[in-house]
């Protein structure tokens, strides 16, 4: 019983932590008011600690334009005049040591505004919030959790991350996979640690190198998918509690799984209890509302102009990079924070007269600058839907920092060539070429992420023409054509099965499908392109470089068929693809061929089985063909991929 006790005071001695290193001095101020305090949100929020000999929270919140603000909570019975705060100059933050608080204790700021109003605010800086819909920021502590992904974090450091395979799936926590349903749990949820298990399994067995998921940052409302959040710092309480998100990335690092997040620095919604007219004014928004507000959304816009506010977004980043071990960060609607006009009628220009935002554009100069000189491994990917240039160049060479950019412009050719009637395919073929003219302009990602999937756009299986047969046999040729296109990849949950169904935020995918045999054997199939992908460091190694990629035959619009070949770094281990996007049969399909070698046929998508070992054997012929002088020649079925290796 002693070793008990012993052992519980030197817990509670590790877990306290004195007030002086949470309590706000002027070298943070200084920092802060510069826009380069890193890690404020170790200073602001809610702290546990020690002052005097007595435990409680210390309390700090930026609010420079407000009268006063006072602390509320379940532990002065939502006193707005019992816990006011003392205001620091000269920034105008509020703070203060409360005793007695304790860990889980609710609580918000109540803003005295210059009008006579009282508003009450959600901690910016909270680590955890109530569950929805009620809105109050929760005292928690980030330590006490023990990580065991040392050897994930120290083997990042210093990967080039271009250079590595990297096959992402796109994931929504909540509707993944849903419980049956119960009075304590409504809506089913699985909580971070189920979904730890359950989802490692799942992209262990089909060979995904990262998972990216949707709507982990506090939101209120659920079919805004975690896209308009109000608790930037904090986990969804939908799911669990910090600790548990902890556990969510260290399992899957353990398992050898990335993780990415996406993340929202582009506007955040206008509910009372978040951060817009935080301290009755426009403190972290613009104050024009041509600037501040965004028309189509109903949301605001960040200032960037601030400092402040840069350090708010730039520190918030780091939090998830060094707090959650998070692998990667991907920022939503680059293109909204990169033009003064994006989605407006009425808009103002820069001070050149321009549509940038120069204020924008520095702020992710910054803070790509400062993730790429960590060393660390993380990366930043911009999910920018314009041809603004050098989005991935350096901001040394005028660019704009980011790690990666999501292939926007080659999502929408390939997905409108797909949805046409094989009949029509061949006066469209330059859809499906287009994109290698630009390819190596950024760093890209291929995306057919959950924008392509909702809102009436239909499933991607649904997209496809023809009977249900035929649908399937279309998505089958696209998602080969997909893989050997140079650029990383993503794909959203539940079309590596080819979901019928919209995606919807409130139900679990579809997965009785995997039930039915064509459905099975998409599945099966892109388990297959997945490991055909990991395992040929051709299909990722040079995704950057022009010379990992050449056309065989790029014009052959009346049959619509494309051929190319992915180089490797070595020149030994080459892939040939064939990919016919009609239903014609071709019974002996002959291809130009680069080398007089024995050619390999390791996957034709038309097979039955495709983890049997079929590897054909095909030699050239001295015939001609698509300007080669040898070429080979091979069965090929109507909407049939095949790949050869060399």
């Amino acid at each position: 019983m002693a070793k008990q006790v012993k052992r519980a005071v030197k817990a509670k001695q590790e877990n306290v932590v004195k007030s002086e290193v949470f309590e706000v001095t002027e070298y943070d101020q200084y920092l802060f008011g510069m826009g380069t305090h890193y890690q404020i949100y170790q200073k602001l929020g809610a702290h546990l600690t020690e002052r005097d000999g007595k435990e409680g929270v210390y309390f700090a919140v930026w609010a420079p334009n407000a009268l006063k603000v006072s602390v509320v909570g379940d532990f002065n019975g939502w006193d707005v005049n019992a816990h006011v705060m003392e205001r620091l100059e000269p920034l105008g933050i509020h703070a203060l040591f409360i005793p007695g608080v304790l860990e889980h204790s609710r609580y918000k700021y109540c803003v005295f505004c210059r009008d006579g109003r009282k508003v009450m605010k959600a901690d910016p800086f909270g680590i955890h919030s109530e569950v929805r819909p009620a809105t109050a920021s929760m005292v928690e502590r980030l330590e006490g959790y023990t990580w065991k992904d040392s050897e994930w974090m120290e083997k990042r450091k210093g990967e080039d991350q271009t250079k590595k395979p990297m096959f992402i799936y796109e994931v929504h926590p909540g509707s993944w996979k849903k419980h049956p349903y119960s009075e304590a749990n409504p809506q089913g949820f699985y909580n971070y640690k189920q979904l730890a298990h359950s989802l490692a399994d799942y992209v262990l067995e089909m060979g995904y190198t990262h998972v990216e998921l949707m709507g982990i940052a506090e939101h209120p409302f659920d079919g805004s998918w975690g896209y308009q959040v109000t608790g930037y710092f904090a986990p969804t309480s939908r799911y669990g509690n910090v600790h548990d998100f902890m556990y969510l990335v260290d399992y899957l690092h353990g398992k050898g799984i990335g993780v990415l997040l996406d993340w929202v620095p582009a506007h955040f919604p206008k509910d009372e209890c978040g951060l817009a007219l935080f301290d009755g004014t426009c403190q972290f928004e613009y104050a024009d509302p041509r600037k501040g507000e965004h028309p189509d959304w109903g949301t605001k816009v960040f200032d960037y102009s601030k400092n402040e506010v840069r350090n708010f977004l730039i520190s918030n980043a780091l939090y998830w990079l060094d707090e959650y071990h998070i692998d990667g960060l991907r920022v939503d609607a680059v293109a909204s924070m990169l033009y003064l006009d994006y989605g407006r009628n009425e808009w103002v220009p820069n001070q050149y007269g321009g549509k940038e935002n120069l204020e924008a554009v520095e702020f992710l100069k910054h803070l790509n600058s400062l993730v790429e000189h960590r060393g660390d491994g993380s990366i930043i990917i911009a999910e920018e839907s314009t041809a603004w240039p050098q989005v991935t160049d350096t901001p040394e060479n005028g660019g704009l920092g980011f790690t990666m950019k999501w292939n926007m412009g080659w999502m929408n050719d390939f997905l409108s060539y797909m949805q046409k009637d094989p009949v029509y395919r061949k006066y469209h073929h330059n859809q499906m070429n287009f994109g290698m003219m630009y390819a190596y302009s950024e760093k890209f990602i291929l995306v057919l992420s959950h924008d392509e999937v909702v809102h009436g756009k239909c499933s991607l299986v649904e997209k496809m023409p023809g009977y249900p047969q035929d649908k399937l046999e279309n998505l089958k040729a696209a998602y080969g054509f997909f893989l050997g296109h140079p650029g990383k990849k993503l794909l959203f949950m539940g079309q590596d099965f080819a979901q019928n169904n919209e995606w919807s935020e409130a139900k679990e995918l579809d997965w009785g499908l995997m039930k039915d045999p064509g459905h099975k054997q998409v599945h099966d199939y892109m388990k297959a392109l997945i490991s055909l992908y990991r395992n040929h460091p051709c299909l990722y190694e040079l995704d950057t470089e022009e010379k990992g990629f050449e056309w065989i035959s790029v014009d052959d619009a009346d049959r619509s068929i494309f051929s190319f070949v992915r180089h490797s770094k070595d020149g030994k281990d080459n892939l040939l693809f064939v990919c016919n996007f009609t239903p014609v049969e071709r019974e002996d399909y002959r291809v130009g061929v680069l080398k007089r070698k024995q050619h390999t046929l390791i996957l034709d998508s038309t097979w039955e089985n495709y983890e049997e070992n079929q590897e054909i054997k095909v030699k050239p012929e001295k015939i001609a063909v698509d300007g080669k002088a040898y070429s080979i020649a091979h069965p090929l079925k109507g909407y049939g991929v095949l790949v050869f290796k060399f």
